[in-house]
């Protein structure tokens, strides 16, 4: 096999996905269970274990073993029946969206949650959005089916009517609660049997029973038999058929059922990811100035940083970036260079699993490598051998609430600064220095990342700040295809234009109202709510 073949063929297997939900939709159950089918761990509860296992080892988290939640991103990377799945874990906090939208840029498809007694609510439908701005395919998981749960085409309802997808059920489920007694294979007309597994239970196979056979009447009575018939079959009259295309275009979305705590339909999910989810496609970026396409088959190595974990070890100030594969085959040792001319060779590559980490001898597109580093890279960089590949930048979003640093010590002023700078460049907060005075306004999208932020620039600098309300409301990025009317507004404005950790200028509104008004008058000015910075 070539060189060329060897590469497609190894990109052909992988499957890069995020899994998506509302809090308490059952997340962090259902990536435990899809290790645990995929023979990543062999205990259930281990993931839970080895976050703890980590908490107990590290001192620079302190809210997360405080709390028990999680306000990072992680990769878990594992085989099953020679296909790679690639599985970006995302904080399930409300308050971390950010890093959520970030690593699904990373994301070739998605998993979308869904309680089954709540249907699509308001995080899934922010998270949604994120996906169909950058064409992401997205696989439905309808849980807790063994607790009581709305009418199932209420939920399909629900689905096409919030999230505008044509829900095509692969499965139907017969009852809810008390009353589960399984899923229907709407494609065999098995029956695939619940049985109340513990939590903690090993993961077995699914027991099937035809609808048709003699022994369909030890799981099911006459009722409930008539029943399952006659939704499935109404199911497969009114629901849409699945239709390939769709899906990968974004418009359709095909639906499992199941209870990921009693381990159920956890397989069929898998083997569906594993059927229907894309391999990683060709992206779109800039070479030498020229727009390309970079394929999973080209020779040249190429990716993007789409995360960076900073001070892990506070001793060290280390960095690791969460580097996507794009193209080519990376091999340890390798000598990659950013767009913007900075080289380094990759001796300890790492592949993750939760929080374990093992050296990468190799990978390919698809896959995502942790790539020490001290500073040099920045989220949404991109990697090549050549150096001259550009892919499109991974988005900041307009914070949703505006703090003003303030510190215990004056003297500690440029500390801070270098702290808060560095902590921004995870890309979990923004910092935002006015034009006029020496604030410095911190954004996020939600409270809790100010606490963390408090605790870090603690632990990891030994500086005690607090952030205080600012006299803002929103925070828009000003661009204009006319730089002399945007250098004027900026000129005329500067009480109220900061500049972020780019040097882009930003308005600082101090209400909405404001923002409304002053966009109203400045028509030849784009005040826009998300930004992708360029790429070094």
């Amino acid at each position: 096999m070539s060189d060329a073949q060897t590469r497609s063929a190894q990109a052909a297997r992988r499957r890069t996905f995020a899994i998506i939900s509302h809090p308490d939709a059952g997340k962090t159950t259902l990536t435990e269970r899809l290790l645990l089918a995929g023979g990543a761990i062999h205990l259930a509860g281990q993931v839970r274990a080895r976050g703890e296992a980590r908490r107990t080892r590290s001192d620079w988290m302190k809210i997360e073993r405080e709390r028990g939640i999680s306000v990072s991103a992680s990769v878990m990377t594992f085989e099953r029946e020679n296909i790679v799945f690639n599985l970006l874990d995302t904080p399930g906090h409300e308050d971390f969206s950010e890093d959520t939208y970030r690593t699904l840029t990373a994301a070739d498809s998605a998993i979308m949650v869904l309680d089954a007694a709540k249907g699509v609510e308001p995080r899934t439908l922010k998270l949604v959005e994120v996906c169909r701005l950058r064409d992401i395919p997205i696989i439905t998981f309808i849980n807790k089916m063994d607790r009581e749960a709305r009418d199932s085409f209420e939920l399909l309802d629900d689905i096409a009517d919030k999230l505008q997808l044509d829900a095509s059920p692969f499965y139907w489920p017969v009852g809810s609660g008390q009353r589960f007694r399984g899923a229907v294979d709407l494609k065999t007309d098995e029956l695939l049997v619940y049985k109340r597994a513990e939590a903690d239970a090993p993961l077995q196979d699914g027991e099937r029973v035809s609808l048709n056979s003699n022994s369909i009447a030890t799981v099911l009575d006459e009722d409930e038999l008539k029943g399952a018939r006659d939704e499935a079959e109404t199911a497969q009259a009114i629901c849409p058929a699945f239709i390939e295309q769709s899906f990968r275009e974004g418009h359709m979305t095909p639906v499992f059922w199941g209870s990921a705590l009693r381990h159920f339909g956890i397989r069929e999910l898998l083997d569906g990811i594993a059927k229907l989810s894309p391999p990683p496609h060709a992206q779109a970026a800039e070479k030498n100035g020229v727009a390309i396409e970079m394929k999973p088959e080209d020779a040249e190595v190429s990716g993007f940083v789409f995360k960076i974990q900073a001070n892990m070890d506070p001793q060290h100030r280390d960095r690791v970036a969460f580097l996507r594969l794009s193209s080519g085959r990376f091999t340890r040792g390798m000598r990659l260079k950013t767009a913007s001319g900075k080289a380094m060779n990759v001796h300890n590559p790492m592949m993750f699993l939760a929080q374990d980490r093992e050296i990468a001898d190799e990978a390919f597109p698809g896959d995502v490598i942790g790539v020490p580093n001290h500073g040099v890279l920045r989220v949404g960089d991109s990697l090549s051998e050549s150096g001259a590949i550009r892919f499109r930048g991974i988005p900041n979003f307009a914070p949703e609430i505006l703090r003003r640093a303030r510190l215990g010590d004056p003297l500690k002023a440029k500390h801070l600064r270098r702290a808060l700078e560095s902590l921004s460049e995870e890309g979990v907060t923004q910092l935002f220095r006015p034009m006029i005075g020496a604030d410095l306004i911190v954004g996020a999208v939600g409270a809790l990342q100010f606490e963390v932020l408090v605790e870090r620039v603690q632990d990891e600098y030994g500086i005690a700040v607090a952030f205080e309300p600012a006299p803002y409301a929103a925070a828009r990025w000003i661009s204009s295809d006319d730089a002399a009317a945007l250098q004027s507004f900026i000129d005329k404005n500067q009480s109220l234009v900061a500049l972020d950790i780019d040097a882009s200028p930003v308005f600082l509104a101090k209400n909405l109202w404001e923002l409304g008004y002053v966009q109203e008058k400045n028509p030849g000015l784009v005040f826009s709510n998300s930004r992708e910075r360029e790429l070094s």
